[in-house]
């Protein structure tokens, strides 16, 4: 069963993204333990890209002193270890090669996400994905732009490369303009940085709460 998991591409990207998801607790682990102080910034940095999103994440980073090597790479990291694993984690389902009950529900949602949002896709193609990717709006990005890729017959390394790039592009212009704000804040007030992470916090998770409202609200009125 492992075998036929891991013979396709998108198996084979499975298991990439579980090695690096790994490698990164590893890291943590061990970072946790010898210097706990120095790592928590990280952790709570990649707990806030993972639950709110990239902005709440890279905005805390810039208000604790990091700079941009710091912030980007940890980003881009958890961005991609996120689309190595939950794309093809929906390919196998789809194939049903893999069942995973405590996921089903996850699964079922950023696939209507998905459904919903790749007309526009489907549309213009690649250019189309791209731009789906990038943009900051509620259930775009790169998961929800992987599975599109997927289902509007993209090959998987083309879904893959489109996603990614868009992704790190995305991620690059949100680093720029998050520094300059948090410079700016910091000549303010010292703690300007925190009050604009907040408040940037803040936005994103209302942003989130609408679009699942909106999201419940629209599978309410199609039953």
């Amino acid at each position: 069963m492992n075998q036929t998991i891991f013979a396709s591409t998108e198996g084979r990207m499975l298991g990439f993204g579980l090695a690096l998801t790994g490698l990164g607790l590893l890291a943590f682990g061990i970072g946790w333990h010898l210097y706990p102080d120095g790592i928590l910034p990280y952790a709570i940095m990649t707990g806030l890209n993972l639950i709110i999103g990239r902005e709440a994440g890279m905005s805390f980073g810039y208000a604790s002193g990091f700079g941009h090597a710091q912030v980007v790479p940890l980003n881009i990291l958890i961005e991609t270890i996120q689309v190595l694993v939950i794309y093809p984690l929906f390919v196998q389902s789809t194939r049903h090669l893999i069942k995973l009950r405590t996921l089903e529900p996850f699964i079922t949602r950023i696939h209507h996400a998905a459904e919903s949002g790749g007309g526009m896709v489907r549309k213009f193609g690649i250019a189309g994905l791209f731009v789906f990717v990038f943009a900051p709006f509620w259930m775009t990005g790169p998961v929800v732009g992987a599975i599109i890729g997927f289902l509007i017959g993209l090959r998987p390394w083309v879904n893959l490369a489109v996603v990614l790039v868009s992704t790190y592009i995305a991620i690059g212009i949100w680093a720029l303009l998050l520094n300059e704000l948090n410079v700016w804040a910091s000549t303010v007030n010292q703690f300007a940085p925190y009050a604009l992470f907040l408040a940037i916090m803040l936005i994103a998770a209302a942003v989130q709460w609408l679009g699942r409202h909106r999201e419940r609200s629209s599978n309410g009125e199609g039953d």
